[in-house]
């Protein structure tokens, strides 16, 4: 009988700075009257009350990181990067380890798709938590917000291979490193979306937590230009298109495709990457979903926002409170236009 890997506990983390407010007065002055009540409006209606930032004190007020124009370069961001995103790394693993014993690590996964440096933040996660040198290390980046998923697929493989692996998956991605200096309204509601954040977790083969079940993955037609990353001299450039929730709502009404990601099951919990309100919407209208079904991830979305690759992490760490269901399915969506997921739950 194969082994069956378990997401024993998740914890998380986000920095102390909520930047949402002041990045919405800001956004608003860039835009022409009537284009500022129309991002007044969906600013009002996306579901976020909360967004988080490593960067000390509000980054568009006088004296912050964006308060001059040009902003920072890119090398300036990724500086940044290297130091904060092991810190916030770490406070995700010490909330881990309230919940779980940390110890005993045989293989590290880091996914984070919002810096760059060498030695990688896995070295330096690593070197933090006094791991041996032994430890396998491996380093998801630039897939987007469907790379927890990814993370969490390669801590299944391993445990499934090594029952006596123990794994610990980190997410960390600090989105706000990237702020644009844009006049429309297409990117500015783009960036209004997206926070910091961290969560960490441990993937065992004790039966403890949520057992995870099978992977799937999928890229949908002709969608490969609807949510990119650009890499400028100015950090990342965030381009998600309008018709992001459309193509996913059109996608999942297609019953082959439901099967393939349900494998023909009802399930009786869904944890959805949360990317947005009108993408929770359009997974939650496509599939008819019970009115409760996204909870979990509707509320990830008020207090953080979109945290990348964090952000499903978050999710499951919310249905880690609850009694571990049937058969759940964990879905997220990324550049691609790929969906990627696995289901969890005790028949998974």
């Amino acid at each position: 009988m194969a082994t069956q890997p378990h997401i024993n506990a998740i914890g998380t983390a986000v920095p102390a700075q909520d930047i949402h407010a002041a990045f919405v007065d800001w956004a608003r002055a860039r835009l022409p009257a009537a284009e500022a009540k129309l991002f007044d409006r969906m600013a009002a209606r996306s579901g976020i009350g909360h967004r988080w930032s490593v960067l000390p004190d509000p980054p568009v007020a006088p004296g912050g990181f964006y308060a001059a124009e040009p902003h920072p370069g890119t090398a300036a961001r990724m500086a940044l990067y290297a130091g904060a995103a092991p810190v916030l790394a770490l406070a995700a693993i010490a909330d881990l380890a309230t919940r779980v014993s940390t110890g005993a690590i045989t293989h590290l996964v880091v996914a984070s798709c919002t810096g760059f440096v060498a030695p990688g933040i896995d070295q330096r996660i690593a070197a933090a938590l006094g791991l041996s040198p032994a430890v396998e290390r491996t380093l998801v980046g630039f897939m987007g917000c469907y790379a927890a998923v990814a993370a969490l697929r390669t801590a299944r493989h391993i445990v499934r291979s090594e029952p006596e692996a123990r794994v610990l998956v980190v997410t960390v991605e600090l989105s706000t490193l990237h702020l644009q200096a844009a006049d429309r309204l297409e990117p500015l509601l783009a960036m209004l979306q997206f926070g910091d954040g961290a969560a960490a977790a441990l993937v065992t083969a004790d039966a403890v937590g949520l057992p995870m079940g099978r992977p799937f993955a999928t890229t949908l037609p002709d969608s490969d230009a609807l949510i990119r990353w650009d890499i400028t001299d100015r950090g990342f450039a965030m381009h998600l298109s309008g018709e992001v929730p459309g193509r996913i709502a059109a996608a999942l009404r297609d019953p082959a495709l439901v099967a393939a990601i349900t494998d023909g099951r009802t399930p009786d919990a869904w944890a959805v990457h949360a990317g947005g309100r009108s993408i929770l919407d359009a997974v939650a209208t496509a599939l008819d979903l019970p009115a409760d079904a996204l909870d979990a991830s509707r509320r990830v979305l008020a207090d953080n926002g979109n945290m990348s690759s964090a952000t499903l992490m978050f999710v499951l760490a919310r249905l880690l409170e609850r009694p571990v269901p049937d058969y759940g399915i964990a879905l997220a969506f990324g550049p691609g236009l790929a969906a990627e997921g696995f289901a969890f739950g005790r028949s998974a």
